[in-house]
């Protein structure tokens, strides 16, 4: 070869890149493929590799190759490590705080217009692809490693230029431990009836599917992991969420997405999801690979899943769905695909290649694993490669959108949101700026009082300015959504895609002031901290005779009240008013002593409930006891059962999980209180059906369960049904009661998922509660009192009862402007006035009703108080 060299048969620049190539081709050799670790690659049919054997290949991968950084962003809630990938250039990855850097500045958008077309011309753009979180769709997680694999190792000209222009982002498993249930239970259905089943129980251990509905609330630690990565660390310009499972008869669904699109969405951030979608249809198109859908199902109004907030952070969120979510193959007969598919109102899209958003339609035949992990890498290529052609394009206008929102913001109606630094529900405040800070709001605390018009507000306030890049997520989340009524042509609505309405300062039970003045303020309002602001500590007042009072207002006091009762103190409720700030409801703690005033103060400073010395016992008081509940689990995983054990678990109180068995077997007399999550009274009564499962997780509470139950009422128990469940107690204990919008068309009724206004009655189950509050209904119920008949002499017919039912009501559904935020049609008519919360003797116990769900995925926080007096009481 020196030789070559010398007498110049080979250029010096060719000889080096000749090289150069074999060096990197040999380098790429040491790199592991997927299948050298696992034994199998990634969709082959009937495997599927586990979380562990997925973070061993990374490891490897990362280790084998400069292309590759990976770091741990937060732990699962079963405490697995949640890994991120950073694959770029060798020469990208050096500068990696670089291109963070500057796709920050581009996002935030508080650079002038010549620095902003500097930093887009020199950044990288930004992708983030995710291997999905929803465990039984099972092709995202094994899709990952082979993308990974292939972007690091592939020479072709389109891989080197996406290596150059992006920084991929790369998380293989958002659900590690749903994965690792979902191949748990497959490997061992395997080759029987029950292969195709999904697991009894949740595949998230509290949220299930609901973890892609937890995206601004950030309840979990997984969603709370990936968002700070999103909106606080490196603001990528492209968000991609895999799912499955597409449409029947489809191969995948891909953007454009359905209407109706949210106005507070930049329309760049539209037509650049749109711009996103047209690149994998085309590519889907060029490869010849049949059966990509758009504009069915999937809408761009809802706020709080996985890649629908990105829109609101000015980026471009993706979803694809893909169909075959089961490493079994299946098969498909060509001559039973249907004329149309998708169809919601009218007749959907055409099957015969004549749509224009179903062009290359799928034609059936076998179905293999293989077929959905192509589909979704090959998606991903398009998204990679578009993100890469238009590098500049991207990172200029995530700028300039954001410049956009500023402007709005200046000139606009709603200039600034105040929280005012005092409220009714003491700490919620704390809980809404967190999560606004988590999804990268910029906001400030004043540190004197100050004053907006003629409004004043205390030290302490938190001020939200609406001249910020972020300016879409603050308006969609602290204003009131109104849902465009969308009917089909016989009439009846078309269901939104999720929910109608979200509105956090009317679900959290939160004042906050939106302002069009400008903010009068002697000291500069000081930005907050990063991280996560703890409760304002709480005082302790005086010094004890009997003990102290705390308010019941705050959440946070059964919180209190519970660590109170663990440590060993007695504790009450008072069943009077003792001052205007203590009413009916009343916590007190009894205590004196050195010892007893640190463990107040300790408290105090934990959960930022304040304490007031009380000097003598105010007589009329109910002691609230160490209580034990028990909490209804079905072998049909229901996620509210999920929902509710979190939110039991995060106020410390003690709780048993009670499957059919127990329910039918244990002594519940051991339980304070037993909950029925929200489920259909049918799914309750008889679970799986017999041969649909392994026989030990078929049936549900039955009769047996049912006299159970009844049995334990009688004896003095309370039994508290939450939406749905209520249904089962009405007609299996024949209550009173009837659920007034039961059976009502669509055309004439229908709360979708929206707020609506509930009123607080004298009754101590709304202890606590300020008059008014904000209920999230959907689908849900209203009650009426029903006068039972009993049976006449002999048997022979029913007679009414001259005795009026005992239906005691905590709640009702307001008179007028009951809709708060959504969409609702015929409140006025169905729900004016109707029973919400209703406390119903029975025997020595009583039965409470829920016609909504006072914790639906941990968002109304407004309602937690109703739903914790229920079971203390």
């Amino acid at each position: 070869m020196n030789n070559l060299l010398r007498f110049g048969f080979f250029p010096k620049k060719l000889f080096f890149s000749i090289v150069i190539c074999l060096l990197a081709s040999a380098a790429m050799a040491q790199i592991p493929h997927p299948k050298d670790v696992f034994g199998f690659t990634p969709g082959d049919d009937y495997k599927l590799a586990t979380t562990t054997q997925l973070q061993d290949y990374f490891q490897k991968l990362d280790d084998a190759s400069d292309r590759v950084m990976m770091r741990e962003i937060g732990k699962s809630v079963l405490g697995k490590p949640m890994l991120l990938l950073f694959i770029s250039s060798e020469e990208n990855l050096k500068e990696l705080d670089k291109w963070r850097d500057i796709s920050e500045k581009l996002a935030r958008a508080r650079v002038d217009e010549e620095t902003a077309q500097q930093l887009a011309a020199t950044g990288k753009s930004i992708v983030w692809i995710d291997g999905g979180l929803h465990a039984t769709e099972v092709a995202g997680a094994q899709m990952t490693p082979l993308l990974a694999h292939r972007v690091v190792t592939e020479e072709t000209p389109e891989m080197q230029k996406i290596r150059e222009n992006t920084i991929l982002l790369l998380m293989p498993i958002m659900n590690p431990d749903g994965l690792d249930i979902v191949a748990s239970w497959y490997k061992q259905n395997l080759k029987t009836p029950f292969e195709l089943t999904r697991p009894p129980w949740l595949y998230h251990h509290y949220i299930g599917h609901d973890n892609n509905r937890d995206w601004f609330m950030n309840n979990m630690p997984e969603s709370e992991a990936v968002t700070n990565v999103l909106y606080n660390e490196w603001y990528p310009q492209i968000v991609y969420n895999h799912h499955q499972t597409g449409p029947s008869w489809t191969r995948i669904f891909i953007p454009p997405f359905a209407d109706p699109v949210n106005p507070h969405i930049h329309p760049g951030v539209t037509t650049g999801v749109n711009m996103v979608g047209t690149a994998m249809a085309n590519r889907f198109a060029m490869k010849k690979m049949d059966g990509a859908v758009s504009r069915v199902i999937y809408s761009m109004w809802w706020n709080g899943g996985m890649r629908t907030v990105p829109y609101y952070h000015n980026m471009i969120g993706i979803l694809t769905e893909t169909s075959h979510a089961t490493p079994s193959p299946r098969y498909y007969a060509p001559d039973s695909i249907p004329k149309s598919i998708a169809a919601r109102r009218g007749e959907g899209h055409p099957t015969n290649g004549t749509n224009v958003f179903y062009p290359a339609p799928w034609k059936g035949g076998k179905s293999t694993f293989s077929q959905p992990v192509s589909y979704m890498i090959t998606a991903s290529m398009a998204v990679l490669r578009a993100a890469s052609d238009m590098r500049e394009q991207w990172l200029y206008n995530i700028y300039a959108m954001g410049r956009d929102a500023i402007e709005s913001g200046n000139n606009e109606e709603i200039k600034s949101f105040i929280i005012p630094s005092q409220q009714w529900n003491q700490g919620e405040e704390i809980a809404l700026v967190n999560l606004l800070k988590l999804g990268g709001v910029e906001i400030s605390r004043a540190k004197s009082d100050f004053t907006i018009g003629e409004n004043t507000y205390s030290a302490g306030s938190f001020i939200i300015p609406t001249n910020q890049a972020f300016r879409p997520y603050i308006m969609d989340l602290l204003t009131k959504q109104t849902y465009p009524e969308r009917k089909g042509d016989d009439g009846q609505p078309e269901t939104p895609y999720d929910l109608a309405g979200w509105t956090l300062p009317m679900q959290m039970g939160i004042r906050v002031d939106a302002h069009n003045e400008p903010i009068s303020i002697k000291a500069e309002p000081e930005p907050l901290p990063e991280g996560a602001l703890s409760p304002v500590e709480g005082t302790v007042t005086g010094k004890p005779g009997f003990g102290y009072l705390f308010s019941n207002h705050p959440n946070a006091s059964v919180l209190a009240a519970n660590r109170l009762i663990k440590g060993g103190q007695k504790v009450y409720r008072s069943n009077q008013n003792l001052a205007e700030k203590f009413g009916k409801g009343t916590f007190i703690v009894e205590g004196k002593g050195k010892d007893f005033i640190e463990k107040i103060e300790k408290i105090a400073a934990e959960t930022g409930v304040s304490f007031e010395a009380l000097k003598t016992s105010p007589g009329n008081l109910q002691p609230v006891t160490k209580a034990k509940i028990g909490l209804y689990k079905s072998w049909v995983a229901n996620m509210d059962e999920g929902w509710t054990r979190w939110l039991l678990e995060t106020y410390e109180f003690d709780i048993d999980t009670l499957h059919d068995a127990d329910v039918k077997n244990k002594d519940l007399s051991v339980y304070q209180s037993i909950i029925l999550p929200s489920q259909s009274a049918g799914s309750i009564l008889h679970g799986h059906e017999p041969s649909t499962m392994p026989a030990k997780y078929t049936g549900g509470l039955g009769l047996e369960g049912t006299f159970a139950l009844k049995k334990y009422v009688d004896q003095g128990g309370t039994l508290v049904a939450l939406d749905d469940a209520s249904d089962y107690l009405i007609e299996q204990f024949g209550l009173p009661v009837r659920n007034v919008v039961d059976g009502i068309s669509s055309s004439r009724f229908f709360i979708p998922g929206s707020l609506v206004k509930i009123d607080m009655q004298d009754h101590p189950l709304a202890y606590g509660m300020e008059k008014e509050a904000a209920a999230s209904f959907v689908q849900s119920r209203a009650f009426e009192v029903e006068r039972l008949s009993k049976r006449g002499e002999g048997g022979v017919a029913d007679i009414p009862s001259s005795e009026p039912p005992k239906v005691e009501v905590a709640a009702r559904y307001a008179e007028k402007n009951i809709l708060m935020s959504g969409w609702a049609m015929g409140e006025n008519r169905y729900l004016a006035g109707k029973i919400a919360v209703a406390s119903i003797p029975q025997g020595k116990g009583k039965v409470v009703l829920f016609g909504f769900r006072p914790q639906f995925r941990g968002q109304p926080r407004g309602t937690y108080k109703l739903f914790f007096n229920a079971i203390m009481n």
